[in-house]
Formats: C-alpha cells, sequence, structure tokens
C-alpha cells in the first residue's frame, strides 16, 4: 500500500450515473489487476473505496457509479483536483491460474476490474472471452473497449433491451479453461453455481481502513475469517462459504 497525492486529469460520465476519471501520479503501487484504490473526499469520515480499471504508465482510470454523497461530490471534480489516493490495496487477480482460454463475467460496477485483467491476459497470448451484464441497454458501457482488445465479448441485459436478453449466466460459452468474475452478490452466487470450471470472484463489502486494520469487513469462508480489503477482494472459488 502506498499513501500519494494523483491529479485527476479527466473526469467524464459514460452513462447517467457512471463516470470514468482519469488521474496522475506515482502508482508504483499498484501491482495486480483487480486491486483497488481507496479515495479521501474533503468533509467525509471515509475514503470511498474504487476499483482499478486501467493503468498505463503514471496514469489511472477509474470506473464508479454515483450511489451517496461521496461519489456524487467525485462526479464534479474537475480537471486538476489533487486527491490523497490509497494504491495498491487488495490482492486482485492471479493470471497464473487462468490458463488459456479465460472468462471474464462483469456485472455492473463490476465491469471496471476486467478491464485491466483482459488487458493483461491477452498481452499474455490467453485467448479471452468477456461477458458483461447491465440492466438495460442505457447502462452499458466500455463494450467497445474490450472489443478493441481482441476480446471475445458478449453484453446481456435484464430486460432484453440491448444484446442478449437475461443474465451473464445465460451467456456462458461451452467450453473455458478458467473464470474470473465481479459484480453485485447475486450475480456472483449464480456465476458459482452456473460454472464448471474453477475460478476467481472478486468481492464488494463495506470498508472502514481498507487495509486490514480495523476488522469491519472480514467474512467466513472454508479456509478461515478473511477480510476482504486485505486478503481478498479476490477469493478462489473452492474458499467460498456462502451464508444464507
Amino acid at each position: 500500500m502506498k499513501q500519494v497525492l494523483l491529479t485527476v486529469k479527466e473526469n467524464i460520465a459514460l452513462t447517467e450515473n457512471v463516470f470514468k476519471m482519469t488521474l496522475e501520479g506515482d502508482l508504483s503501487g499498484i501491482t495486480a489487476p483487480g486491486q483497488f484504490v481507496n479515495i479521501k473526499i474533503n468533509n467525509f469520515y471515509l475514503r470511498r473505496p474504487i476499483s482499478v480499471c486501467d493503468l498505463e504508465g503514471n496514469i489511472l482510470t477509474l470506473i464508479y457509479k454515483v450511489v451517496g454523497k461521496g461519489t456524487e461530490v467525485m462526479s464534479k471534480m474537475g480537471a486538476g483536483t489533487v486527491l490523497d489516493v490509497l494504491t495498491g490495496l487488495g490482492n486482485g487477480y492471479d493470471l497464473e491460474l487462468c490458463g488459456d482460454s479465460p472468462l471474464l463475467l462483469g456485472g455492473g460496477v463490476g465491469v471496471p476490474p476486467m478491464y485491466l485483467l483482459a488487458k493483461r491476459l491477452v498481452k499474455s497470448g490467453k485467448k479471452v472471452s468477456v461477458i458483461l451484464g447491465f440492466n438495460t441497454g442505457s447502462e452499458v458501457f466500455y463494450e467497445k473497449e474490450f472489443a478493441a482488445l481482441g476480446c471475445d465479448t458478449k453484453v446481456t441485459t435484464v430486460d432484453g433491451s440491448y444484446g442478449i436478453k437475461g443474465f451473464v449466466t445465460d451467456a456462458l460459452p461451452e467450453s473455458y479453461s478458467h473464470f474470473c468474475c465481479c459484480g453485485p452478490e447475486p450475480m456472483l452466487r449464480a456465476v458459482y453455481k452456473s460454472t464448471v470450471t474453477s475460478g476467481q470472484f472478486s468481492f464488494e463489502e463495506r470498508m472502514g481502513c481498507g487495509f486490514g486494520a480495523c476488522m469491519g469487513c472480514s467474512c467466513k469462508t472454508l479456509t478461515g475469517y478473511k477480510r476482504i480489503c486485505k486478503d481478498g477482494p479476490v477469493l478462489k472459488k473452492e474458499e467460498i462459504l456462502w451464508e444464507d
């Protein structure tokens, strides 16, 4: 983990309530796709954890959804704003487990961390398939960006207004070597039940510190209690214990 000052270069709307922010600065603390950053916002006690979407040199791309007052303030930040950011948080995805033909599944704001993962996998010569899930066509973002990487990209919408009607699990390919996913818990549960290989799940959880000190995001797994912010957010399929 590193605490750094990053400067906002761009902050634009992708959909009605989803924004893309690019920041510049020391990003050496970020070492793996699936990690996140924790942003300090003036006049708010807790930082806001945001998944890393892309990383290129000293430019960081974040995609976030406005869900409360903190992210609303973020959405109004202009170029030149300097932010206090904790970088390199969480464990990220293990690319060594992915095999030759990995499948990536992202739902809503679970889509962004799939992008850097796809980018790294394609660069290493893997044949990557991607399924992006949204509620409706107006919420779709980053489909073209994944396709531009060379990924076999499919989009599902719950209402059928764009792409394949249904959920990401309704578009699963016949074969894949491994899967990685991120999204809301109902989606993760459905992926767990529908997939036939081992995989990696990125979980969302309310966090206090973001680096494992407060224990506020602990969850029970088959291998003991783990802190989502420190031991996760990525957990292997074989260690997940679903609690009703």
